[in-house]
């Protein structure tokens, strides 16, 4: 539909009235809603008011909507039809929000923004009338598909051979309560030394039986090769390990175990008492490791008799990193690789504080994890050395013990 002589003198009035940025929301205007009754014309199969044998319907007036873009909100107008209906293909249907600024709140929701923040942010971008919380979460799910296809993906293309575990927690609704949400975490080591993320779960709780079914899940997807599995000590997490990662070693993370002993101890203790366990992590091999846990429960033993007691009884669990290559035992002592991520997430999280739904925790921290694999994946540095990787899988003779604390029993 071209615009008469009138009409545009008059745009051409109002575009000298206005400033630069006023004059591009006008200009943009116009031309979508150019485009909009062209579409229309073709749809209908004539102008308006024009008679031809090709006319399949007949014009209904029109019905407003709002366009918000960079430029600002558009007014505009879509074209009714008598019969059937007709929506324009430039747009999406219950859609207000253009492309641009589509991806700017999602931008902004994986990165924890609340939505206060993304409706004043939308405004910032010239979206007069912002946007609504229910729009924002309504974009979000858009994410569902990329993040089910991450979350679930097969992990059948390398092995790991180690394995990093554990939980954090976060509020959520569920029954129109908030309760507290464990959200569990798998990261792993592949055999060249990079680092992936494996997977999560949300659930009420860290019971034997949540971590059961998220480690199945895991081995279900293809996860396999794994040689040692790094945790807390909590007991459904140990029990599930040992049930379901059949044949790997458990590590119990020493900086947990520290946390444990300044339990028992008095403050002003903690720091030399805290020195005394480290240097059983410095030792240079295997037998040097549980030697010196010995000779430093003895050292522990008459002013700490719980100490000592604490380190004899996780003796096999605390040093099962020695009967791996030495270069890896920094990196396999603990779950402080994965602590990092679990502080990311909680950063993000944080904004929210509480969620509609287990769905919405699970988008978020899905889209959370995604984006750090893909700079782990994008950004590759060796997270151990390739050229030692090789030794975890060199096949051990027929005499040799099977890995410390590994489980005789098959899987749960």
């Amino acid at each position: 539909m071209a615009l008469s002589q009138s009409e545009l003198i008059r745009l051409l009035e109002s575009l000298r009235s206005t400033d630069g940025i006023e004059f591009i929301r006008a200009v943009a205007q116009r031309m979508v809603q150019e485009l909009i009754e062209a579409e229309a014309t073709a749809h209908v199969g004539a102008e308006w008011n024009e008679h031809t044998p090709t006319r399949t319907n007949v014009r209904n007036g029109h019905r407003e909507k709002v366009l918000t873009t960079l430029a600002g909100d558009l007014d505009l107008e879509i074209p009714r039809v008598r019969t059937g209906s007709f929506f324009p293909s430039l747009l999406e249907r219950r859609r207000r929000i253009d492309q641009a600024l589509y991806a700017v709140i999602m931008e902004a929701y994986v990165h924890g923004v609340s939505t206060r923040s993304v409706d004043d942010l939308v405004k910032a971008l010239g979206g007069d009338s912002g946007t609504s919380k229910s729009e924002v979460s309504r974009i979000c799910t858009t994410l569902d598909e990329p993040l089910t296809a991450f979350r679930t993906r097969p992990l059948d293309h390398v092995r790991f051979p180690y394995v990093y575990l554990d939980a954090t927690y976060c509020k959520a609704r569920v029954n129109h309560q908030i309760v507290s949400r464990a959200v569990v975490v798998a990261t792993g080591i592949t055999e060249d030394g990079g680092r992936e993320v494996l997977g999560l779960m949300v659930g009420d709780s860290e019971s034997e039986a949540f971590w059961k079914e998220f480690l199945r899940s895991l081995r279900e997807r293809g996860l396999s090769g794994v040689r040692l599995v790094v945790t807390d000590q909590h007991a459904g997490l140990v029990a599930a390990v040992r049930k379901v990662m059949f044949g790997a070693a458990w590590q119990r993370c020493r900086v947990h175990f520290l946390r444990n002993v300044f339990s028992v101890i008095d403050r002003d203790s903690g720091e030399m008492v805290a020195a005394t366990i480290r240097t059983i992590f410095t030792q240079p091999t295997a037998g040097l490791v549980r030697t010196q846990l010995d000779t430093v429960a003895d050292m522990l033993g008459a002013q700490f008799p719980k100490v000592k007691a604490m380190l004899l009884e996780a003796k096999e669990d605390l040093t099962a990193f020695a009967d791996f290559p030495p270069r890896h035992w920094k990196k396999i002592q603990s779950t402080n690789p994965l602590e990092r991520v679990n502080r990311e997430i909680k950063r993000r999280i944080d904004v929210v504080q509480v969620f509609p739904n287990d769905d919405a925790l699970i988008r978020l921290v899905t889209a959370v994890l995604f984006e750090m694999h893909d700079e782990w994946i994008a950004f590759p540095r060796r997270y151990l050395p390739e050229g030692s990787m090789g030794e975890i899988y060199r096949e051990r003779p027929e005499s040799a013990p099977a890995l410390p604390n590994t489980p005789n029993t098959p899987p749960g």
